[in-house]
């Protein structure tokens, strides 16, 4: 997830941590100061605890210290590498020099141990962008310490005091129950209540400070002030031997919300754990090919062209071409998909990809943030963070959402008091106002399920590109289908060679000259002949020209080969005893090529595009689930025809221009459809763009990833149906949370004003809102895969 060090002026997407945020509340400050900066926009995710910043790397410094104004903090990452090729204090001078031109906290460079010292914001730049920075100064840097995030201060200990102290409240209120007061003497509870108070809730009056310093009121807010009051009051009426005492209430609330925080805090990990999963699947070292030797080295000193080992059980530590061997690889951490599949020489190797069984030698082609794993990795992060439009609503609530309930507490403290139930119930009810009303289920509640969602997604081999594309899968009712490459294979085979003159070339000659013929092909025809040929030894030609549109021809064994349309190959009178075969296999909606030897019609080949085995319980899934399937491909009638009646799709259009489809896709948009469309991502662009929700397969490789709204690591759109119901999943799961956090404030508040709701109920109540929001978000992990 790291960003390539750019020149200031270039606009980079920067994800950005931020510690401090209690509720909602924080995220909104953040996200409206952050975007009163020149060329700055912001989102701000209270669930990710962290900031999607599109802005120059050179207002990294603003940014950060705009976030740190606000009363937060931002944490660093510090990096520790060994250079090699300093000769003297002045290259030591100049590498210093250079890193601290960019938007880092700090870079020190020291030439008698070898060593650059960096620290930086955590996640903003990768130990490769470093090395890299460096080695076009002339030097060489590898890893000299595992770089880490800089770790989080633990507040256990606060939480153990505040547990530690509240405890013997307990038994003051079952006592209390039981119609005795004062069985704790006033003093310690006076002494229990202030130690809670000020030393395991001091965080409470510091994230208040910040604020209110920042012109806004958050959660801390609210804490502070109900405690503040009732401890407050109890003090007063201790001193002044008053026998009703409020301390057990602010240490109590103060003990619950503390862990209900750190229950948060738990549970908000458990729905990140698809990224860290992704994190974790990458090594950290690896055996190199260096100096003449294999080496043990950190994977960050490896460079292109590199040769890695890869070893049986061993997992791939980079994007590389198998150079040596043979291995079984697992590759589910990219398509979802348990089969193993077999690698041989001149074939791909992914980087978090496992070696099953067998040996072998991967040359280095992307490293480090290149690798497919880190853009999945950096995708599924920008999914997770960024916002739905269902979210829209709980931030404009959550925006006013504090300084309402603070009004609320002042008229319900006003009104008990005139109504005449003395100054310690009006203080009493406020404070369970205060207490309970806290915004962080309604934060949490669109954000956690996301996160679940685009993890479970990923886990399954479908990238969703972000939220906004999550959302909108669920109100899918229409499918636009490509169909070459998309319900078929995409490589056309033959499958019937039919010789016109079998008493001079037989079957297995022709194919032999044809093949040869094609072999500097890149055309999908010239590849089926090559795989029909299987090993058989190709013959030299020369002379091939290209006649767009129409064939190839060229000299072969010293014969003249022309090869392609049949009205091309030969004239009509030539193949006249041809035409009703060449007819009938149109008709079947396959594609005929005719071979001439000598300008002598010599045989037909028919040649098919195979339909995926999974197409066809695909189509029917997405059609049993309301979804209404149309074809649009640029084939002819015949062929379109004969893969809709195979696959039962009714509806469809052959030769389709790219327009006709964005044509078709527009019309159904405007008679209230919502369009999803699946595509290569090249000839179908116009139509992906303007769909609801686009699909690409892996096969488009970075093109699909940087485009399509959703992806499928599969190449298969068997796995279309599974993301849409995803889609209403965690949809539905969005609902319920925003459900159960409006009826929450929307019950409880009254309850509280009406003093029907102590402030240690409240304080229960509010500690497990947020808890019980991610757990349901949590309960996504039982969705269903029907692979």
């Amino acid at each position: 997830m790291g960003n390539q060090l750019q020149p200031p002026s270039n606009e980079t997407l920067l994800n950005i941590p931020i510690e401090g945020m209690s509720c909602a509340a924080c995220a909104q400050r953040i996200e409206k100061v952050l975007n009163r900066l020149e060329h700055v926009s912001a989102a701000v995710s209270f669930a990710t605890e962290s900031a999607q910043i599109q802005a120059p790397t050179s207002r990294l410094s603003d940014i950060e210290a705009a976030i740190r104004n606000a009363g937060f903090s931002v944490p660093t990452q510090t990096f520790t590498f060994a250079i090699d090729g300093m000769t003297c204090a002045a290259c030591a001078m100049r590498i210093e020099k250079l890193l601290n031109k960019q938007a880092v906290h700090s870079a020190s460079v020291n030439f008698a141990t070898e060593t650059a010292n960096i620290t930086a914001i955590a996640g903003v730049f990768t130990a490769q962008d470093f090395q890299q920075l460096i080695a076009k100064a002339g030097y060489q840097a590898s890893e000299h310490i595992e770089s880490s995030p800089k770790p989080r201060q633990a507040h256990d200990w606060t939480l153990w005091l505040a547990i530690v102290c509240t405890l013997p409240f307990l038994y003051e209120m079952a006592a209390m129950l039981a119609g005795s007061h004062g069985v704790i003497a006033p003093s310690i509870q006076f002494i229990l209540a202030t130690l809670v108070q000020f030393i395991a809730g001091a965080r409470f009056y510091r994230g208040a400070y910040l604020a209110l310093r920042g012109g806004a009121a958050n959660m801390d807010v609210l804490v502070a002030l109900g405690t503040s009051a009732a401890w407050a009051y109890s003090v007063w009426a201790c001193f002044n031997d008053i026998h009703t005492l409020y301390f057990e209430a602010s240490a109590t609330v103060i003990t619950l919300v503390l862990l209900g925080k750190w229950l948060e805090a738990r549970a908000k990990q458990r729905t990140g754990a698809a990224l860290s999963t992704l994190l974790s699947l990458q090594p950290q070292t690896a055996r190199v090919f260096k100096a003449d030797t294999w080496q043990e080295l950190p994977i960050a000193s490896i460079q292109l062209g590199d040769l890695v080992q890869l070893r049986d059980g061993e997992t791939a530590p980079i994007d590389g071409e198998l150079m040596q061997g043979q291995v079984e690889m697992d590759e589910s951490m990219l398509t979802g998909e348990s089969a193993s599949i077999s690698k041989t020489v001149g074939e791909p190797i992914f980087a978090g990809t496992k070696n099953l069984a067998g040996s072998g030698q991967i040359k280095a082609s992307a490293i480090g943030s290149q690798t497919q794993l880190a853009a999945i990795v950096n995708l599924v992060s920008q999914a997770q963070g960024s916002k739905a439009p269902i979210q829209q609503l709980a931030d404009q609530i959550s925006a006013i959402f504090v300084p309402i309930i603070l009004a609320i507490a002042l008229i319900t403290f006003t009104a008990t008091w005139a109504l005449g139930y003395g100054s310690s119930a009006a203080i009493i009810h406020a404070v369970a106002v205060l207490v309970i009303a806290c915004p962080c289920a309604l934060g949490l509640a669109t954000p956690t399920a996301v996160m679940v969602g685009v993890g479970l997604g990923a886990q399954h081999g479908i990238l969703f590109r972000n939220a906004t594309a999550l959302e909108l899968g669920s109100q899918i009712d229409t499918l636009i289908v490509d169909k070459t490459g998309t319900l078929t294979m995409g490589q056309p085979q033959i499958i019937t060679t039919h010789c016109i003159a079998p008493e001079r070339y037989s079957e297995q000659q022709v194919l032999q000259l044809a093949a040869s013929l094609e072999a500097s092909s890149q055309h999908p025809l010239a590849h089926a002949f090559q795989t029909a040929l299987g090993t058989q030894t190709l013959s030299a030609a020369s002379e091939v020209t290209t006649v767009a549109g129409q064939g190839v021809q060229g000299l072969v064994d010293g014969k003249q080969i022309k090869i392609g349309r049949p009205n091309w190959v030969a004239s009509e009178n030539e193949l006249l005893a041809q035409q009703n075969t060449i007819a009938e296999y149109l008709r079947e909606g396959n594609t005929v090529i005719a071979l001439a030897i000598d300008t002598q019609p010599a045989a037909l080949f028919v040649l098919q595009d195979q339909i995926r085995p999974s197409s066809c319980a695909a189509i029917k899934s997405l059609q049993n689930a309301g979804i209404s399937v149309l074809m649009l491909t640029g084939d002819n009638e015949a062929s379109a025809a004969r893969v809709a009646s195979e696959l039962g799709i009714q509806n469809y259009q052959a030769q389709c221009t790219p327009s006709d489809k964005y044509q078709q896709l527009l019309a159904l948009q405007q008679a209230g459809k919502k369009v999803a469309m699946v595509g290569d991502g090249i000839n179908d662009a116009p139509a992906l763009a303007a769909a609801d929700v686009s699909f690409a397969m892996k096969s488009g490789a970075s093109v699909a990833l940087e485009t399509a709204d959703i992806t499928l690591m599969h190449n298969d759109i068997a796995h279309i149906s599974a993301a849409l119901a995803l889609s209403r999943a965690t949809l539905s799961k969005i609902r319920q949370n925003l459900f159960f956090a409006f009826i929450y404030n929307t019950l409880g508040i009254p309850l509280a004003a009406l003093g029907l709701l102590s402030p240690v109920i409240a304080g229960a109540a509010m500690a497990l809102s947020s808890v019980s929001v991610i757990s349901n978000a949590l309960l996504l992990k039982r969705f269903k895969w029907q692979d």
